[in-house]
């Protein structure tokens, strides 16, 4: 009981960074902008305005960012509640693999986001900056992710 408890705990902190990650607006910051995967924040008389992305930016690249971020969100919701039905239906002795392919899905997908933004935005930039929380969060929310992948794929339901 105590370990469906703790996957319950990871599996919904890993939600919550996937979302934070996904929402917030510091994946790459310096000290007057602010960009995310979907605008940028500039400081203007001490006041920050959204803005749109440089039209520099990848486009394509930039959609598949947007898409897998949403996507590891959406997977990972998904697995929660694949998870609780697993815990009413599954019979004993069955490993939640299902609720484990959809929280590897979810790893795999910001994987992707993160490791294209890594390669693909801000490398040729002038003013200096550095990768924010956001950025940050999505790595560590990818490791959650695994974790819990693997940890579905061995438990089995007693």
């Amino acid at each position: 009981m105590l370990v469906l408890i703790a996957l319950s705990i990871l599996h919904i902190a890993a939600i919550i960074l996937l979302l934070a990650a996904t929402i917030d607006n510091a994946w790459w910051v310096t000290s007057t902008t602010s960009t995310d995967v979907w605008g940028r924040w500039v400081l203007t008389n001490n006041k920050w305005n959204m803005t749109d992305l440089p039209n520099n930016y990848p486009t394509d690249y930039l959609q598949a960012v947007q898409a897998t971020t949403v996507l590891a969100c959406i997977f990972s919701i998904i697995g929660l509640f694949v998870f609780i039905a697993q815990l009413f239906t599954l019979p004993k002795g069955r490993r939640f693999t299902i609720s484990g392919v959809f929280q590897a899905l979810a790893c795999l997908f910001i994987m992707i986001a993160a490791s294209i933004y890594t390669d693909r935005f801000h490398t040729n930039e002038k003013s200096i900056g550095n990768y924010g929380h956001s950025f940050i969060l999505a790595w560590i929310a990818f490791g959650l992710t695994f974790i819990s992948s693997i940890v579905y794929f061995v438990l089995r339901k007693k």
